[in-house]
């Protein structure tokens, strides 16, 4: 697996980033890709083992799927980027991707850009349900993911990274009152979805679960948190930062989309058997204030404040796939927001 260092990696062997690699937040010293303070290098095994896979990266025209083609690109892997968009008839920048238009609700479409794939990580959707009809993001989300993971199966991938949501339990979008039962909120929670969203999302899991029981596909679903980066922390997080009285449908939980991306690396990359859900979220939360001190003061005794990690935790715990991933994350709104929640200099 690729290793990754905060020391620049002089003698070990490493892999140049393409230009697509470079406009998506890594930078290049003296050959050596570097992003978000870490250099990215190939470990020795794998050089001698030739293990890269080819992948399918879904909605890459999107922040996450933008993020995650980049950061596979830089770990060696072979990739194929699809999403609604028109290509352009130009000659193409040094190491990006082929990319393919295709709109995934179509089987046709799904099945022919999946054509040749060892794994599938699959971002495209309706991001939110406010924008679009209910009946609009229930079935492009939902009909895309089948279509996918059907094409997946009867095409041969053995490796399916399904992105889900962490509305999946029930928050965020609500016509009701919810609240979560216990915080930080982990993989057992009970699932209660009640907006088109997040029922799209539980639907995908399920679709997942079904695969492995008719094929020998493995798949990962992941429910990131409330995806922040270096042109969005400000306007999403800063208010959380100035202002405690903000309440958070997700207890102030959220991801740096570079962490994301990593995560989205090691899933494609996992050899775990079966379906397993994931949540990924920063360890920290937006404010870095003590989180059970914020939830007694938004919800009383309402919600149950479990063991943390530490005093200004997440409210999504993220322990599952740090064991059976390997998830590190390294960064924070820190990195880029000083304590009034502006952003820093020369951020971005």
């Amino acid at each position: 697996m690729p290793q990754c260092t905060n020391a620049k990696p002089e003698s070990l062997p490493y892999r140049k980033s393409g230009a697509l690699a470079y406009s998506r937040g890594y930078k290049e010293r003296g050959g050596v890709v570097a992003r978000g303070g870490l250099w990215f290098f190939r470990s020795p095994e794998r050089l001698e083992e030739e293990i890269w896979v080819k992948v399918l990266v879904t909605g890459a025209n999107g922040k996450v799927g933008g993020a995650t083609v980049a950061a596979l690109l830089e770990r060696g892997h072979e990739v194929r980027s699809t999403d609604l968009r028109r290509g352009v008839f130009e000659r193409p920048e040094p190491g990006a991707p082929e990319y393919i238009q295709a709109d995934l609700t179509d089987a046709g479409e799904a099945y022919a850009v999946s054509r040749d794939m060892d794994a599938i990580v699959h971002p495209a959707a309706i991001p939110e349900p406010t924008h679009n009809s209910p009946h609009v993001v229930f079935k492009n989300n939902l009909m895309a993911t089948f279509n996918m993971i059907e094409a997946a199966i009867r095409l041969g991938a053995t490796r399916f990274v399904n992105i889900s949501s962490e509305t999946v339990p029930g928050f965020f979008f609500p016509e009701r009152e919810f609240l979560a039962d216990y915080i930080p909120i982990d993989e057992v929670h009970p699932i209660r979805p009640q907006d088109p969203y997040a029922l799209s999302k539980y639907f995908g899991e399920l679709l997942m679960d079904a695969a492995i029981r008719r094929s020998d596909i493995r798949c990962i679903s992941i429910r990131p948190s409330w995806v922040q980066h270096e042109g969005n922390y400000e306007r999403n997080l800063g208010p959380h930062i100035r202002d405690e009285s903000l309440p958070s449908p997700s207890f102030w939980s959220y991801i740096d989309l570079y962490d994301l991306a990593d995560a989205l690396c090691l899933a494609a990359e996992s050899n775990l058997e079966g379906h397993e859900v994931f949540y990924i979220a920063s360890p920290d939360n937006a404010g870095g204030r003590d989180l059970a001190q914020m939830v007694k003061a938004h919800h009383g005794d309402k919600v149950e404040v479990r063991s943390l990690a530490r005093p200004d935790a997440s409210g999504t715990s993220s322990a599952k796939a740090e064991r059976m991933l390997g998830y590190s994350p390294t960064r924070s709104w820190r990195d880029y927001l000083d304590d009034e929640g502006r952003l820093k200099p020369n951020v971005g």
